[in-house]
């Protein structure tokens, strides 16, 4: 088998609500899609977490080294494509376009053999994955405390177990709007925070000490990705678990951050992290120096598939009766094509089912991708 073309979709959407976070106001919602051809007729897809057109360049820059590639070389096309712009981009959106080219491979190898992708990862370990909601960002609400309460009401009416609340607009504001959600949920729900690097350890810090009473599971991203230090004193400050990983990228990434346990919970995104490839080394990593692995996962239903593949063959950390399963984010803010692209991915009380038709376990809409396709 070989390849005989790479085709990139950058794709974007305005939405009717828009929404913010410590660092934008989200309007449009994008992303950026990788289909790969095969002189077999075999067809792979895979999602890149980024910016659509810069990572498109980047694919387009890896294409001529796939054309004429054995899809099912594994590891040593990863190799050639990480090597090609090693001098370039040691992270960002070099290996995130990769990211995108190596999860479009593994569905192709999945639908080559016959099996879902977890199955050629050597799982599954589970079949099914608790999702935690991703949502509660602030909108333009009268009294935003009154909304998210609403909203994170409406999480446990359906089902959800878990959920992760924004902050990072000020910690005042984050106490009474962290107030108001555990309030709504009851106590038997688990609540998360994720500051999206809004803040300094000092204020990190301040905010934790004021919510822990709340039994945070994890406060996400409280500094910069690059303030390492500071998220050790965030870390040693608080009882509340310390997560962080979606900014940063590849094994070498998070060698120095897992050996040192500077985080209690890593997340990297898969669409961006080095593909199910890299990730899965990073997983192994994470499991031998006793972290947590949650993937982050902001995409399409590719993302989402992509997710579940990957949580499939997440080892469990420690092993036994009882293990600290990996959980599954599960964005439940608006997109207007994350499903339009793929066929619906549901939860049921909060738990999803890992696909296990052959490679992603997907199909793609050609018709909604084009429709989306950037002009």
């Amino acid at each position: 088998m070989k390849i005989t073309a790479v085709n990139v979709y950058p794709l974007s959407a305005p939405i009717r609500e828009p929404f913010r976070f410590s660092q934008a106001r989200v309007g449009t919602r994008v992303a950026l899609l990788v289909e790969i051809e095969t002189d077999e007729g075999i067809v792979g897809w895979g999602e890149g977490y980024g910016p659509p057109r810069l990572l498109a360049s980047v694919v387009e820059n890896y294409a001529e080294l796939l054309v004429g590639a054995d899809p099912l070389a594994g590891d040593a096309i990863w190799e050639a494509l990480y090597n090609r712009l090693r001098d370039h981009g040691q992270k960002g959106v070099v290996i995130q376009g990769l990211s995108a080219v190596d999860i479009a491979l593994w569905d192709i190898r999945g639908k080559a053999f016959g099996v879902p992708v977890h199955r050629l990862m050597g799982g599954p370990l589970r079949t099914e994955v608790q999702a935690y909601a991703t949502g509660l960002y602030l909108k333009d609400w009268d009294d935003p405390a009154i909304g998210l309460a609403d909203e994170a009401a409406g999480y446990v009416e359906e089902g959800f177990k878990a959920m992760k609340l924004k902050v990072g607009f000020g910690i005042d504001h984050d106490v009474r709007m962290t107030d108001a959600v555990r309030g709504a949920i009851g106590d038997h729900a688990a609540l998360m925070i994720d500051a999206n690097h809004g803040y300094d350890a000092v204020s990190a810090i301040a905010l934790g000490r004021r919510i822990e009473h709340h039994r945070i599971g994890w406060f996400e991203e409280p500094v910069p990705p690059e303030d390492l230090r500071g998220y050790r004193e965030v870390k040693a400050a608080l009882s509340i678990p310390v997560a962080g990983g979606e900014c940063e990228f590849t094994r070498f990434g998070f060698r120095d951050i897992l050996a040192e346990r500077m985080f209690d919970v890593v997340q990297p995104d898969t669409c961006a992290a080095g593909g199910l490839t890299e990730c899965k080394k990073i997983a192994d990593m994470a499991a031998a120096f006793g972290v947590r692995y949650v993937p982050h996962v902001w995409g399409t239903g590719i993302a989402i598939a992509t997710a579940l593949q990957l949580l499939a063959v997440v080892p469990r950390n420690p092993p036994g009766l009882y293990p600290n399963e990996p959980m599954m984010e599960f964005d439940q803010s608006e997109h207007p094509f994350r499903f339009e692209v793929t066929p619906r991915i549901s939860h049921r009380d909060g738990i999803v089912q890992v696909p296990t038709g052959p490679g992603l376990g997907i199909e793609v809409d050609r018709d909604a991708v084009m429709h989306y396709r950037m002009g």
